[in-house]
């Protein structure tokens, strides 16, 4: 087992299944495609790998066909020790040339997508050379591929694609999770102040040192202040990143509808209609950035655990949630370098319609993370749902919802950010799970659980002292004190 590098964070699952790759002796294994999105530490996995190797490593850019070669030459020479490069004519020279100079160990492409946008044919190519009598089956190499356009590398393996079937390891590096991002951060002690800052840069590791110059808040009143310094300062990368992660990922040509979408979603509109009604547009007309935004994995369609038919949008990168919801409703303020008044009128904004949608997918994290121990079986689904209740003529959402293997619900949840919850919240749950009983779905292993950023009342507390399938969740609870 290769060690893995001082000052990685974590990664402990991607390392190893990146050596079990690269060490591996059996033949069949010669090609791997690793993906994700941008800022997540995949360049620095595979640039780590390479040289604990002594492997090939090449990052493309956006270049042309022809400057890609040049480079690609370039690197080849310098591998080889000829003092020169190699001037190749076309990709399958290319890749012929890579494998004589590189005969064994292990091959890392990075950015694969952008050599794909100017020579579709690479994939082709590449499929040649892995295949029987190609060149990479006279070779003892290995080739790693990686790309950050997840729209790109999802359909690298799909369908009728050329590399379909040719991959011994498909590595998708995640952010991290809210746990580890707040030990990252060193917040892992400051559960509040964990749940607002991952409301913001997420589990991506990124954000912590290069785009924020390692500034961190060490207490949640710090908070508001480090806002300011950095996420709302123009001098920060991380002021303008939302805004690259968008044009970067979809290649966007009407930003501006694309804005819109995201903006529409993060302020709570998260349904095609609610989404199209909130833009004053036909619901045909976003159908399209809707597409792109789910292709590119900024924004997650998610079923209705109860409605058959129903599903809501959520972004998938708090940053731009932050950016749409706070940043850009309050642009005049912030072009104009004020950032203190930017936050003092978007704050409340950021409370209740970024951190409160942020932590109920925190609890829906930590309901599938624990089910076993919660639940006593692994789920089949943890999502939201809605639940109709005809006699008061009005839907009960529930926002954490656990299913069993038999479609039982195991949980019914509630999660309240910034209210301490009582018996009217139990009530609600109570209600939710007789209702539901009457629609035959199967609630006799139910547990309620209440989530709270700001605690329960000593009514409540009574209730699930004395009863066992009430389930309290705080903030301590939640990140595993």
């Amino acid at each position: 087992m290769l060690t893995k590098p001082e000052g990685m964070f974590d990664r402990n699952a991607e390392w190893t299944s990146l050596v079990g790759f690269a060490t591996s002796t059996a033949p069949s294994v010669r090609f791997g495609v690793v993906s994700g999105r941008r800022r997540q530490g995949k360049t620095f996995l595979l640039d780590a790998i390479a040289r604990a190797t002594g492997g090939f490593y090449f990052a493309a850019s956006e270049d042309t066909e022809l400057e890609s070669l040049r480079r690609f030459g370039r690197a080849l020479g310098a591998r080889a020790g000829t003092g020169g490069e190699f001037q190749l004519g076309n990709w399958e020279e290319a890749i012929e040339r890579l494998y004589a100079v590189v005969p064994d160990g292990l091959i890392v492409i990075d950015e694969l997508p952008y050599l794909l946008a100017a020579s579709p044919a690479l994939a082709s190519h590449l499929q040649r050379a892995l295949d029987p009598g190609g060149v990479a089956r006279e070779r003892a190499s290995k080739l790693l591929v990686c790309g950050s356009a997840m729209s790109i590398m999802g359909g690298l393996l799909s369908g009728n694609a050329p590399l379909r079937g040719r991959a011994s390891l498909e590595l998708v590096v995640r952010p991290m999770d809210y746990r580890t991002a707040a030990e990252f951060w060193g917040v892992a002690e400051e559960p509040e102040l964990a749940v607002l800052l991952h409301s913001i840069v997420g589990g991506t590791p990124a954000y912590r040192h290069e785009f924020v110059h390692s500034d961190a808040p060490a207490k949640t009143a710090d908070f508001d202040e480090w806002v300011v310094r950095t996420v709302l300062n123009p001098a920060v990368p991380l002021f303008r990143e939302a805004r690259y992660l968008l044009a970067e990922e979809t290649g966007a040509r009407d930003a501006a509808l694309y804005h819109g979408v995201l903006g529409a979603i993060a302020l709570g509109h998260n349904t095609r209609g609610g989404i199209a009604g909130y833009l004053e547009r036909p619901s045909t007309n976003i159908s399209h950035p809707l597409t792109v935004l789910e292709d590119s994995g900024l924004i997650t369609k998610e079923a209705d655990a109860f409605r058959t038919g129903r599903s809501v949008y959520r972004i998938a990168e708090p940053l731009i949630t932050f950016y749409s919801a706070v940043m850009r409703r309050n642009w005049s303020f912030l072009e104009r370098g004020m950032a203190e008044q930017a936050w003092q009128a978007g704050r409340d904004t950021f409370r209740s319609q970024v951190v409160g949608p942020h932590f109920e997918q925190l609890c829906r994290e930590y309901a599938l993370r624990s089910a076993v121990e919660l639940f006593g079986e692994p789920p089949t689904e943890v999502a939201a749902g809605t639940v109709a209740d005809p006699a008061e003529r009005t839907q009960i959402q529930v926002d954490v919802v656990v299913l069993g293997t038999d479609g039982a619900a195991l949980c019914l949840g509630e999660a309240k950010w910034q209210q301490t919850m009582g018996l009217p919240h139990l009530d609600r749950l109570r209600r939710a799970r007789d209702l539901l009983a009457v629609k035959r779905v199967r609630t006799e292993r139910v547990r309620l659980a209440c989530f709270s950023g700001r605690g329960f009342t000593e009514e409540l507390r009574r209730a699930a002292a004395a009863d066992p399938t009430i389930l309290l969740i705080d903030l301590p609870r939640l990140y595993g004190a």
